[in-house]
């Protein structure tokens, strides 16, 4: 999990398969925040709750709140939550990816943050970016990268109805 003003960094979350990577902005306050979530629910002894959806998200939204972001202007953006794994075994143990995303978007509604836009699911990785103006990357391995919103706009060009061609192929 990390938490920066905008103009101090690029954030990055790599090698997302059944992870979530949280993407969080504020454009008024200037602040981003992203974080790498693993698994849908921590157990009572969890030391790393920025690993855990019901514990990620509320600390995350603490964290930029702390540093100035007001939660009501806070916009979030998801991507990962695929399901790598398809073969003989099935059942809610293989879908990781899936339940992880549930995680995320039920802890988004206890917080009362609404979320601006997704990239979910399917069987391949990626890496997700919250650039400094509130962009978002995401690139999908083997398909490119694309523009899944621009935090800092209006939402209507963005989101999971219109998603954005790919930038470039990946080679």
């Amino acid at each position: 999990m990390a938490v920066c003003r905008s103009q101090e960094g690029t954030l990055i979350a790599l090698g997302l398969g059944s992870c979530i990577g949280i993407c969080a902005y504020d454009a008024r306050a200037q602040i981003s925040g992203m974080s790498h979530v693993v698994l849908p629910e921590s157990s009572p002894n969890t030391t790393q709750t920025g690993k855990f959806a019901d514990t990620a998200v509320p600390l995350l939204i603490q964290r930029m709140v702390e540093m100035g972001a007001n939660k009501h202007s806070i916009r979030v953006v998801l991507a990962g939550g695929a399901q790598l794994f398809v073969g003989t075994q099935t059942g809610a143990r293989m879908d990781v990816g899936p339940r992880n995303a549930a995680a995320v978007k039920a802890a988004l509604t206890k917080c009362g943050i609404c979320l601006h836009a997704e990239d979910l699911g399917g069987n391949s990785g990626r890496t997700v970016t919250l650039l400094k103006d509130g962009t978002v990357r995401v690139k999908v391995l083997g398909k490119g990268e694309k523009i899944i919103a621009s935090l800092s706009q209006s939402a209507s060009h963005y989101g999971t109805t219109n998603p954005e061609p790919f930038l470039q192929r990946a080679a």
